[in-house]
């Protein structure tokens, strides 16, 4: 059973940090016992992409939900590789991880990483990425059903932002769900880092950090985002107190 399928359907907000692949046997042991809920393997910024390499970074996190990232580099990952090398590493991973992580922009592979994701009841992400800008309202309701028809269990969305109503037509987003995949809402840049914080209490379901470097704009640090979640969301507050003692007590 995919227990971060659950917590995604959950009000309590999540945090994920991502990772590359250096220093992952201390950092793996530090996310544990720090609080992180997920660790998203950004596979694409790792030093090697072989199937044992990548395999034994994924297992450093066991302990952990884990989501599977490949970024493309039209949406601001660093993968070099061939479309056909990608899916294989999706199809190698998918069976190890919680979720994966493929851009809606990537028709080429993307009916084949959803449907490698269902046969391993791996949550299907699907997202997409504007460094540029916001678009319009109707463009990013278009991304959503896009998404959703493609097949993803959780649809996220992350723009640049330049404004107030930037920051609340992707709010907007998330006021008027109703149903469909969940939504994961971010908006980047310095105006955006609000969104890492306030965005969960309107239903975006992961909020990302980092320990050590910025992996976007506006991202806020891990200890900065943790504290804050403590002191705006009780009950992520009393989940990490709960999980925090069985930890100590190990």
């Amino acid at each position: 059973m995919n227990t971060l399928r659950d917590r995604l359907g959950s009000e309590t907000p999540l945090i994920a940090v991502s990772f590359r692949d250096s220093d992952n046997e201390r950092l793996s042991k530090e996310a544990m016992g720090a609080g992180v809920d997920v660790a998203e393997l950004r596979i694409d910024k790792f030093s090697r992409a072989d199937t044992g390499h990548v395999l034994a970074q994924v297992k450093l996190f066991r302990e952990l939900a884990t989501l599977a990232t490949i970024r493309s580099r039209e949406e601001g990952g660093h993968w070099d590789g061939a479309e056909e090398e990608r899916l294989e590493l999706f199809r190698t991973v998918a069976p190890v991880v919680d979720a994966v992580d493929i851009e809606l922009s990537s028709r080429g592979i993307l009916p084949e990483v959803i449907a490698t994701a269902r046969e391993n009841d791996t949550v299907a992400v699907v997202s997409y990425h504007n460094f540029e800008a916001t678009p319009g309202r109707q463009e990013l309701e278009a991304v959503v059903r896009d998404a959703a028809r493609a097949g993803a269990d959780v649809v996220k969305i992350s723009t640049m932002v330049a404004s107030g109503a930037d920051l609340r037509r992707l709010a907007s987003l998330l006021v008027a769900r109703e149903d469909g995949p969940e939504l994961i809402v971010i908006a980047m840049g310095a105006l955006g880092a609000v969104s890492r914080v306030f965005f969960p209490a309107l239903g975006s379901r992961l909020t990302y950090s980092f320990i050590g470097s910025s992996f976007a704009p506006g991202q806020l640090d891990f200890h900065e985002t943790f504290h804050l979640l403590r002191q705006f969301y009780p009950d992520f507050n009393q989940r990490k107190i709960n999980e925090l003692s069985l930890f100590e007590a190990v």
